[in-house]
Formats: C-alpha cells, sequence, structure tokens
C-alpha cells in the first residue's frame, strides 16, 4: 500500500468557475502536469481527492492525498509539490500538511530547537530577550558599541539587523570580528551566555563563506533569511555549519495573501521549523504589520512548539513592535518558551544599556 500524506487547501473560485474542476485541476498540476486522459492510472503519482467542502467564507477546502514517493523525501521537490506551478494561478491557498514519519525524518527539524538554545544562553526557563544592531550605515565602532550596551544590559541573543549585509559602512568580516570579541569579552567578566549573530544572508558562496567565518569566529548561532536564499539553506546551515539558525521574515509576505499563497502559520511556523530553523522571527500582534493580528501571532506559535515525531520544538521570536512597556503581557500570553525581540522601543529610551537592563528585569519578574 503506498504511503500519502494529506495536503489541505482553500480555493476561492472565480465566476463561472467549478470548484470540482479546479480541484481536480489542482491534483494533476501538482504532480503530473498533463491531462488526466494522458496518464496511465498504473502510475499512481496523482494525488486522490479526500474532500471538497464549501466553507462559510464561500471558499471551498479541499483534501488532497499527495503519494510520498513523488517527492523523493528531498524538500525543494516537496515544496515543489505543496505549492509550484499553482501559485502562478489564483484563489489557491495551502493551510496544512499532515506530514508522514518518513517525511518528518528527512526534513529533520531544528538542530537545536529550544532545549538547545537555551543551554547555548544558559538560560533554563524564562522567557529569552533579543535585539537588533541597526541603523543601516552606521559605522562598525558605533554597531559594536551598540552591541556592547546591550549585552552588558543582559541581553540573551543580539542579532544582526536583517539589513546588514557587507555594505561599506561595515563590511561584515570587520563587524563579525567586533561584535563576536564584543560579547565573548562581556561575557568573559559577567558569566552570561549572550551570543551575537550575524546575518550571514548572502548569494550562495557568499553565504557559505560567511557561516563558516562566523564559526571560526566563535559564533554559536547565526541569522539568516530563507525566503530570500532559500529555505533548503536551513538545513545547510544545521548538517553543514552547527550553528543555532534563526530565521528572518523578509519577503515571506509575497507568498501569504488572504485567498492565494501559504498560510503564514504555515510558511512562518512549521516549514521554516521543519528545515532546521531553531527560532523564526514573525512580525507581532499590535506592531506595525497590522495583518499579523493575534489570532494568527497564536497559531504561529503553535506551529513552532506542537508536538511531532522526532521533531524539536522551535522558539517563536515575535517582533516588529513588541513595545517594552508591554512585556509582562507578551510574557503572559506567549509563556516562557518564547524569544521577544525589540529593537526600537530600546533605542528609543536612549540610554540602550538601561533600557536593556529593564527589558531583562521585565522578564524575571514574570518568570
Amino acid at each position: 500500500m503506498r504511503s500519502t500524506f494529506t495536503v489541505t487547501y482553500h480555493i476561492t473560485c472565480r465566476p463561472g468557475e467549478d470548484p470540482e474542476e479546479k480541484a481536480r485541476g489542482i491534483a494533476l498540476e501538482q504532480s503530473a502536469e498533463l491531462p488526466s486522459r494522458c496518464i496511465p492510472p498504473e502510475l499512481g503519482v496523482v494525488p486522490e481527492i479526500l474532500r471538497l467542502e464549501p466553507r462559510a467564507d464561500s471558499r471551498h477546502e479541499l483534501d488532497l492525498a499527495f503519494p510520498e514517493a513523488i517527492t523523493g523525501l528531498e524538500s525543494t521537490q516537496l515544496l515543489n509539490n505543496l505549492f509550484g506551478n499553482i501559485s502562478l494561478k489564483s484563489g489557491i491557498r495551502l493551510v496544512n500538511v499532515e506530514w508522514t514519519p518518513a517525511l518528518l525524518k528527512a526534513l529533520g527539524g531544528p538542530g537545536h530547537g529550544i532545549d538547545g538554545v537555551r543551554r547555548l544562553c544558559g538560560v533554563p526557563r524564562r522567557t529569552l530577550t533579543c535585539s537588533a544592531l541597526k541603523p543601516l550605515g552606521l559605522t562598525t565602532a558605533a554597531l559594536a558599541a551598540h552591541c556592547k550596551a546591550f549585552t552588558l544590559g543582559g541581553i540573551d541573543l543580539i542579532k544582526d539587523d536583517h539589513g546588514l549585509a557587507d555594505q561599506a559602512t561595515s563590511p561584515f568580516q570587520e563587524r563579525l570580528i567586533a561584535c563576536q570579541n564584543t560579547v565573548e569579552e562581556i561575557n568573559a567578566a559577567t558569566g552570561r551566555g549572550t551570543l551575537y549573530l550575524p546575518n550571514v544572508t548572502a548569494p550562495r558562496g557568499k553565504l557559505e563563506q560567511r557561516a563558516e567565518a562566523a564559526r571560526e569566529a566563535g559564533c554559536r548561532a547565526v541569522l539568516v533569511n530563507p525566503f530570500i536564499v532559500g529555505l533548503d539553506v536551513l538545513q545547510w546551515l544545521r548538517d553543514q555549519i552547527g550553528l543555532a539558525v534563526m530565521a528572518h521574515p523578509a519577503f515571506a509576505g509575497a507568498v501569504a495573501g488572504l485567498d492565494h499563497g501559504i498560510d503564514p502559520a504555515l510558511m512562518l511556523g512549521e516549514l521554516p521549523r521543519l528545515l532546521g530553523a531553531d527560532m523564526v522571527v514573525y512580525t507581532n500582534a499590535g506592531g506595525r504589520f497590522p495583518t499579523y493580528d493575534q489570532a494568527l501571532c497564536n497559531a504561529i506559535n503553535h506551529r513552532l512548539r506542537r508536538p511531532l515525531p522526532g521533531i524539536a520544538p522551535a522558539f517563536p521570536t515575535p517582533g516588529g513592535g513588541v513595545d517594552a512597556q508591554r512585556v509582562g503581557d507578551w510574557v503572559e500570553r506567549y509563556g516562557p518558551d518564547t524569544i521577544l525581540l525589540i529593537g526600537g522601543s530600546l533605542y528609543a529610551q536612549g540610554d540602550v544599556e538601561a533600557a536593556s537592563r529593564r527589558f531583562l528585569e521585565a522578564v524575571d519578574v514574570e518568570a
């Protein structure tokens, strides 16, 4: 008996479009890519329509049983099967995947997970704190000064802003050494385990060089944007570099529409986690990205931490509008297995070191 995995889509039909015909079209497009009359039935490659039901919102919910074998148990082909050619159509939204044991094993999940990141930071229980080095355009010395202030203030994870790459104002290698040395020196004096996460996002050859340089410099974690360089980079960083990985969400919104695309809970929660992200940044409710409401943030958190056989949970990392004044609210709402990413709200207080201390104290009070 062939092994299958169930994939759920929400489909929106235009005037005159038949939902059953659209469902059959999705099944064919995502497998054999031929009219059904041209496909020998013994091949067994076309997903079976398990369910097609109308929803209250005028859409239809479609469950397809995909043959596991057509993925080749490779992440790239799996993504192609889930949302390849149909991404070029309209009114199709990928919302859920019921994974098989073989697919979970092939994807692998986080290399460190929540427990591993906690060990790296030396923080066994409470919510973790995070901030970002910014703005773009500062010199390496100025960014390293921010890094020093955050480290002295007790921030657990200090990441490059995702816009920091290899600009002339702060070249990657120069910034990497300056910030990592700063963190190591203060950790040695304080006994803390603050981590510096350089941004290794780059064209593939340079990405590999930067990831290797980060490991050689003594970093224990890196930041990468997998939606720009390719989601399989998470597997490569996990398996070949071995550092903890924080995934940034920029560009992910390009495939996350209301009626078409990939549901953000799957896109920013489950997929990065399964492919190897230990921490996933997303835009928090109440911030400057209003499409991310509380229900969606809760769903992302669930996908990152829900039990999956053989897969470690990953840290939700809400940012993009986490106000320092509301730290207690977010700790209570999201629980301790969360990383709170606060940037602008700390910078706005003027004294970054003092603001960082208050951030840490607010988290400690809620622990």
